[in-house]
Formats: structure tokens, sequence, C-alpha cells
């Protein structure tokens, strides 16, 4: 029942967002404008996939990952994989690397290597021969974040007015496309990374109860941890690279799940992904109809719809525990 509310409530949202714009397009302007018939194949529709792409990965990703470390506060962006992209991004930025690597833009490529290399440093800090430390992970994430933002604000410092500006632009994060390109090369990445998770989601419910129960059900607790670690990055590396570091969504969407549909870990990841997508491509279409012609970062939309939902949520759960 859950994924067939979930499923209906995308369907609704993505129809609405694709008949929703500064410029109304129906099924008339479909088939007798040429300009209409454009601008929803090319610019409507790419928008609306990658925001249910993009949304879908980050509440998966969140989902995991807060079972992962059994920390209510994880998100996608706690492993220094955003940092990374967001760095790299900014130095092809600021360099004036316009150009494009087949289909792939030089920001996207540049994006994907900062946050491999991001990654690269995180395993290697928080590794102790095979064995991962979710503690030392968590922490060595949000120590790379920091120094990356430090690198992006000298960046913004030293570039011309007009790239500084890019910079900050493509930091608040944006879903804004123009054709299909992007999205194929981006789901050969997206699509093995998600797999993984959702196959380890029974595993993962275990690990959230505590990394003994589950090593005495035969959970191989290590190996799950590095799996988890390995595909989280990937995913949350490519939808950085591609949409810039839209927050929120992989922070408050895996807590609204458990708030509808309980704490099981099997039902709240791929719950996740569903809700993750609608309420992504919810915000894109506020992002770009609340001021008419002008558009609001989407994910400045994600951070002031996210950030009061996910406090009136912990309110709620303290509440419920007092009681």
């Amino acid at each position: 029942m859950p994924f067939l509310l979930l499923a209906g409530a995308v369907l609704l949202v993505t129809v609405g967002a694709l008949s929703t714009g500064y410029r109304r397009i129906d099924l008339e302007a479909l088939r007798s404008d040429p300009t209409s018939r454009t601008i929803f194949l090319e610019i409507r529709v790419p928008r609306v996939l990658l925001g249910l792409i993009v949304g879908g990965s980050l509440g998966v990703v969140g989902a995991a990952l807060q079972a992962l470390f059994r920390n209510p506060l994880a998100d996608p962006f706690t492993l220094g994989v955003s940092g990374g992209g967001a760095l790299g991004a900014s130095l092809a930025i600021a360099l004036g690397l316009g150009g494009r690597v087949g289909a792939l833009p030089l920001v996207f490529v540049a994006a994907l290597m900062g946050a491999g290399l991001a990654v690269l440093i995180v395993y290697r800090l928080a590794s102790v021969g095979a064995v991962l430390l979710p503690g030392a992970l968590l922490l060595a994430g949000v120590v790379i974040n920091l120094i990356a933002a430090a690198g992006v604000l000298m960046l913004q410092c030293l570039a011309d007015y007009t790239r500084a500006l890019q910079i900050l632009r493509w930091l608040v994060g944006s879903l804004d496309v123009v054709g299909s390109g992007v999205l194929w090369p981006m789901l050969l990445f997206l699509t093995p990374g998600i797999v993984a998770l959702l196959v380890l989601a029974r595993d993962l419910h275990l690990l959230a109860v505590d990394a003994e129960t589950a090593a005495s059900l035969g959970v191989n607790v290590h190996r799950v941890e590095r799996i988890t670690y390995v595909a989280s990055c990937l995913v949350v590396g490519t939808t950085v690279a591609v949409a810039g570091p839209i927050g929120f969504v992989g922070l408050v969407v895996p807590h609204a799940v458990r708030r509808l549909f309980g704490e099981d870990v099997r039902v709240v990841m791929p719950c996740s992904l569903l809700l993750g997508a609608a309420f992504l491509v919810l915000a894109d279409t506020m992002a770009r109809t609340l001021l008419g012609a002008a558009e609001v970062p989407v994910g400045a939309v994600t951070a002031l719809a996210g950030g009061p939902a996910f406090l009136w949520l912990l309110g709620r759960r303290r509440h419920a525990s007092l009681l």
C-alpha cells in the first residue's frame, strides 16, 4: 500500500510539473505549435526527469546512510562527496572550462573527478586494513566538506565577477538542463548504485538495530558497510556533478517516510526513493513558477521547505518520546 500511494503521488506531481510553467502547454498546443512542442520535449520533460532521478537518488541514499550510521542526522552530503564535487566544479568554472567530453560538460567531469578524489581520501582515512570505521568515515567526510568549502570560497574570491556568480549559482543547485543528453550517462552511474542499496535493504535493517545483532543473524557487517559506502558515493557524486549540491532531500525525506510508514528500513528505502522524487519535482515546479518569469534556485526552495519540515518532525518525535 505505501508503494502504491507514493507511486500515485509521483505520477500526480510529474503530470502537474509537465503542464505547469511560465508558458502553459496543453495537448492542443503540442499538436499545433512547434515552439511549444520544442519547449515541452527539449526543456520541460528532461528537467522533470532529472528532478525525479536526482530526488529519488538522494532520498534512497539518505535512508541507507541513516541506517548504516544509526544516526538520524546522516545525509548524502556528510560523506565529503558533495564537497569534493563542488570544489571540482568550481575549479572548472573558475578556469573557464566550458567545453565538453563527448556528451558530458567539462564541469560535470571535473565535479565527478573531485567527488571521486574526496571518496578516496575519506576511505583511506576511515579504513584500517579491510575494516571500514563508520564513525571515522562520518568525521572524515565532514572535515573534507569543510576543507572543500574553504577551497570554493577562495576560488570565488580569485575569480572574476561573472565566474564567481556562476560558481554561486552552481552551489545552490539547479535542474536546468536542455535535452536528455546528460540523463543517459547519468543513469549508467546511478542504476548500479541504487540497485545495490535496495538489495542491501534487509541487511541495513538489521544494522540499524546494532552491528552485533546483525552479525549474529548472518550479516557480513564489514562487507555491507563497504558496499553501502561505495554505492552511496557513486550515486551522490553523480547527482552533485549534474545538479549541484541540492540539500535537505536526503535528510528530510527518510524522516517523513518513517513518520508515515514506520521504521522498517526495507520499506523506508524504496519509499524514500519515491517520495524524494516527488518532493524534488514539486520543489522545482515551485522554483520556476512562484515568481512568474523569474526563477528561484531549486536548492533554496528545498532548504526553505525542508529545514522547517525537519524541525517540525524533530519536535513531534521529542513530543512522542516524552509521552
